[in-house]
């Protein structure tokens, strides 16, 4: 089974287009949802960090290392990622070995349900993506009150990682 981690920022129109995105994934993609905001996650820093990586997230970067594709959604937040996105982030570079090495190598893809525009936050996400090492669908989901998800778009996606992962 090939596996994807769709890690959903929030719980409510997020988390809804998490399952919408899921709902279209080929039978042979396992997709699993994490939902940021339920993991209640301490705000990293070096000294919170002293005192040990959460339970969490180690769990987390267990299952990432299994999965071969990620998808992040999450609202725009003043125009960028929101913290509790950029927060595990920083927890998931802290509990690998290599910083980098539970987004290497991997394919991504980046969808919001934004209240606002939504484009920043899917510029921020994939440029962040990048950086760890990821490979980055040129497809992006973007969603708001008035513009509901593309089905389309999101078979696009998941079809394509279905071919590209092992």
């Amino acid at each position: 089974m090939k596996n994807v981690i769709i890690l959903s920022a929030t719980t409510r129109s997020n988390l809804q287009l998490s399952k919408d995105i899921a709902s279209h994934a080929p039978d042979d993609l396992n997709c699993e949802i994490v939902v940021i905001e339920e993991m209640n996650l301490p705000l990293y820093c070096p000294q919170v960090e002293e005192k040990g990586i959460p339970p969490a997230v180690t769990e987390l970067v267990t299952k990432m290392s299994a999965a071969g594709a990620l998808i992040l959604v999450a609202p725009e937040y003043n125009g960028s990622i929101p913290p509790v996105m950029n927060n595990l982030i920083a927890w998931i570079s802290r509990a690998s070995k290599e910083w980098r090495q539970s987004f290497a190598g991997k394919f991504a893809a980046v969808a919001t349900m934004s209240g606002g525009g939504g484009a920043k936050v899917l510029q921020a996400m994939r440029s962040q993506l990048e950086h760890l090492g990821t490979t980055v669908h040129s497809h992006a989901l973007l969603c708001t009150g008035q513009k509901p998800l593309n089905p389309e778009s999101a078979k696009k996606i998941m079809s394509d990682f279905s071919h590209w992962l092992r």
